[in-house]
């Protein structure tokens, strides 16, 4: 599901190298019908869908007598989710992923979870379906699946606290004076990383380690207080688990998404990916920052978020924020204010249902939209 953006292209760019390993039996995008298309007849897909009705005459046009299965909307994805997988590449990015993540994960399928924002939204619904349903939740981002794989899960008890690494992104250096006037073009050069337009604003702004830490503290049960972040450059540790003995296990690579994607995709072993080897020497050193919280209020925002149950409205606010700013319409600055403000004048949600989150991410979005008008 989201197999044309940026986690999804290297997916699919997986699944090519190993096509004895994987039948596909769907992919999803939002309205990128070529690229779709393509996939769709390079892996043998049995269905391909495309959320925007609009460009359902594109996509049946373009797989006109392949016989791979085609449909669009927002039914249609859910329907996507229902077939019979076994893995589910939850990459759709944003609150429109929820709904057809928690449809597969009611089917007890194994979830690759890209989408942190799912988790970010309606983190107790997710963590109890889970469970109910006997499905799996495998970690994509790459600082959640480096934890994943040095967590002792059978000895919590042992773990001090976890750390989430992060690049600090193109303006790690830049004054608050200079980050007033910063443009689009600029926050999306992200220095590492080759990702999306929305993925490269977060990270840009910290937001995008904000809503690494939610959902962090969702997938290994911890509080807010035993997670740390710490600025890395060069995104070569990807994050470290600190235990109560002096030991910090961390999993180190070359910044490239095909590691943590193959990782899950081949759970519990492991498949070949044609990635950089890490050369240790080449690299020489390996530098570490304290996150500038004055430069950077994303992180405080998101922990208040966490501790006050306001996930989804951090998440709503800074989804419209970042189109904004996209658009010219909001500064740089204004995202962190905007999701800042949401936060604080929102009331606390917990333990709600699919309707209620979807209504209440709803309400916020209006209201955010109101404030930048």
């Amino acid at each position: 599901m989201g197999s044309t953006g940026s986690v999804g292209t290297s997916t699919v760019d997986l699944l090519k190298r190993s096509p004895e390993l994987f039948n596909v039996e769907a992919l999803t995008a939002n309205r990128n019908v070529d690229l779709l298309a393509q996939q769709a007849v390079e892996l043998n897909a049995k269905m391909a869908v495309v959320a925007d009705e609009a460009a359902y005459k594109d996509l049946k046009s373009a797989l006109s007598g392949t016989g791979i299965e085609v449909a669009a909307g927002a039914d249609a994805l859910l329907d996507a989710a229902e077939r019979p997988s076994d893995q589910v590449m939850a990459a759709i990015v944003g609150f429109a992923g929820l709904a057809p993540t928690l449809t597969a994960i009611k089917r007890g399928a194994t979830i690759l979870l890209a989408n942190k924002e799912a988790l970010v939204c309606a983190g107790d619904l997710m963590v109890e379906e889970v469970s109910k349903n006997q499905a799996t939740l495998l970690p994509v981002d790459s600082e959640h699946n480096a934890i994943f794989q040095v967590f002792d899960f059978e000895n919590k008890s042992g773990i001090d606290h976890i750390t989430l690494t992060a690049s600090g992104g193109p303006f790690r250096c830049f004054s608050l004076q200079e980050m007033e006037t910063v443009t689009p073009q600029q926050a999306l050069a992200h220095p590492n990383w080759d990702m999306g337009a929305k993925i490269s604003i977060d990270s840009a702004t910290m937001m995008n380690k904000g809503l690494e830490l939610i959902e962090a503290a969702y997938l290994f049960g911890l509080s807010e207080d035993k997670i740390k972040v710490l600025i890395h450059p060069q995104s070569i540790i990807h994050s470290t688990v600190s235990y109560i003995d002096g030991s910090v296990l961390a999993q180190l690579g070359d910044p490239d998404m095909r590691t943590p994607i193959a990782c899950a995709l081949s759970w519990p072993e492991r498949m070949k990916a044609p990635v950089k080897q890490l050369d240790l020497a080449e690299i020489s050193k390996l530098t570490f920052e304290t996150p500038d919280h004055q430069r950077f209020p994303a992180l405080d925002i998101a922990r208040e978020a966490l501790r006050e149950h306001k996930t989804i409205v951090f998440n709503a606010a800074n989804e419209v924020a970042v189109e904004a700013f996209l658009q010219s319409r909001v500064s740089f600055l204004g995202i962190s204010d905007l999701v800042g403000k949401a936060v604080h004048t929102f009331a606390s949600a917990n333990k709600m249902t699919l309707e209620a989150v979807q209504m209440l991410d709803q309400e916020v979005r209006d209201w955010s939209k109101a404030q930048i008008n």
